[in-house]
């Protein structure tokens, strides 16, 4: 249903359906010319200003490649993951490959709004898939598509109030990445003392930083607790190898294992704030995760025995210094050689005792933390008001695409 005024129709019928080709590889004087060449691997809802990959003037005339112009609509028809069903822009003239449907509007249908819609029925676009073997859309499923159509003033006002919406999106997603790019500087620079910062008196610290192996500067624990069920034990959720990947965070919403430990146990190998998880036996050895910094989020969380516990002695390592000293991908990468066997499956705990690292005195490292800490607030409130963002324009376009909620055209406008 579509509301007074409104029309429902197909993809087939508001525009010029057709896909691209992939000029020989063979030949080299096909490729690396100067027209874009789009694969769906870069259909990410999002205009399209480059290409990784372009070819040439012979190319694109010895093949079914096609160009198309600024404004074409790019669907990815088939591909690997969440890539069918996705949509882009063209904000550059470019040719395509055979995988990507191209919806070029007619004259009187506003691009931006067709876009928009598009991107609001990925879900559903998805599940019309061809089914089989593999599952795909086809240019005949995108022809199919049913969209509805408003009168032209009120899809032009639609697609602006959305675009509004897109950019301060746009703007937010650039702070943030700015934001990371900043903090990723400024460990690279605190953490290894290439910067010192100022102590409470504000003279800037100097000491030499001292090297130490870990184990006098923390206790490495290994737990024996695995997901096997045995009498009069305590049911627990244990965090296993599986729950850790590099310089991730553990976390409430992850869905741990269901194990049972001993009163001791539970005891000894719950998880902390100011812990370091280690993975010892896996194919990534050496991956790295630390807990929730609310220590209370993980109340009863065990660690399982794939794991190591890296717990900081309090008189030599601040436990929010640890976690930023290991959450750097060169003491990721540090650990991955410190791994035995051909292969690296195995990294003992003996080779993570055997890890050397220089730090400062705990005054420093303190002062280091809780800058740090500082930069990951900046960041964790950008992160919010952009997940707000998206939501907030998700809500919107639902009201407005449909004609739930309809927008007000003045007299210029319509004109």
């Amino acid at each position: 249903m579509v509301p007074n005024g409104w029309k429902l129709s197909t993809i087939e019928e508001i525009a010029q359906v057709s896909s691209g080709g992939t000029p020989s590889r063979k030949n080299d004087t096909y490729w690396n010319g100067n027209i874009p060449w789009v694969t769906t691997a870069e259909v990410q809802f999002k205009v399209i200003k480059d290409t990784s990959e372009k070819i040439t003037e012979e190319g694109l005339a010895n093949s079914s490649a096609k160009l198309f112009p600024v404004d074409t609509i790019l669907m990815a028809m088939y591909g690997q993951g969440k890539t069918r069903g996705q949509v882009a822009k063209l904000g550059i003239e470019a040719s395509t490959n055979q995988a990507c449907a191209a919806i070029v509007l007619h004259p009187d249908y506003e691009v931006d709004y067709y876009y928009q819609f598009l991107v609001s029925q990925y879900e559903n676009i998805r599940e019309m898939a061809n089914s089989g073997g593999q599952e795909n859309l086809s240019g005949g499923i995108v022809k199919s598509i049913q969209v509805p159509v408003p009168p032209l003033p009120e899809q032009k006002k639609i697609a602006k109030i959305l675009s509004t919406w897109d950019k301060a999106i746009t703007t937010t997603e650039q702070l943030l990445a700015n934001s990371q790019q900043q903090k990723k500087a400024l460990m690279q620079q605190l953490l290894t003392g290439k910067k010192r910062l100022l102590d409470e008196n504000g003279v800037r610290f100097s000491g030499d930083w001292k090297d130490a192996p870990l184990n006098k500067m923390a206790e490495v624990i290994v737990s024996p607790v695995d997901k096997k069920t045995e009498p009069n034990e305590i049911p627990v959720e244990l965090c296993n190898y599986t729950d850790v990947y590099y310089n991730h965070q553990i976390t409430r919403n992850i869905t741990f294992m269901k194990a049972t430990a001993t009163k001791s146990e539970i005891a000894k190998y719950t998880l902390r704030q100011g812990d370091v998880i280690i993975t010892k036996d896996s194919e990534t050895p050496g991956d790295i995760a630390v807990p929730a910094l609310v220590s209370e989020d993980l109340n009863g969380v065990v660690c399982g025995y794939h794991l190591a516990i890296v717990r900081p002695n309090i008189v030599y390592l601040n436990g929010a210094f640890l976690n930023y000293l290991f959450s750097m991908q060169s003491t990721r990468y540090y650990f991955f050689t410190l791994a035995t066997g051909a292969t690296r499956f195995g990294l003992s705990v003996g080779g993570i005792n055997r890890a050397h690292f220089r730090v400062p005195e705990i005054a420093e490292q303190q002062k280091i933390a809780a800058v740090l800490s500082t930069a990951d607030q900046e960041i964790s409130a950008l992160q919010q008001k952009l997940d707000a963002l998206k939501q907030e324009k998700k809500a919107l376009m639902q009201q407005l695409l449909t004609g739930k909620r309809r927008v007000k055209i003045d007299n210029k406008e319509v004109a």
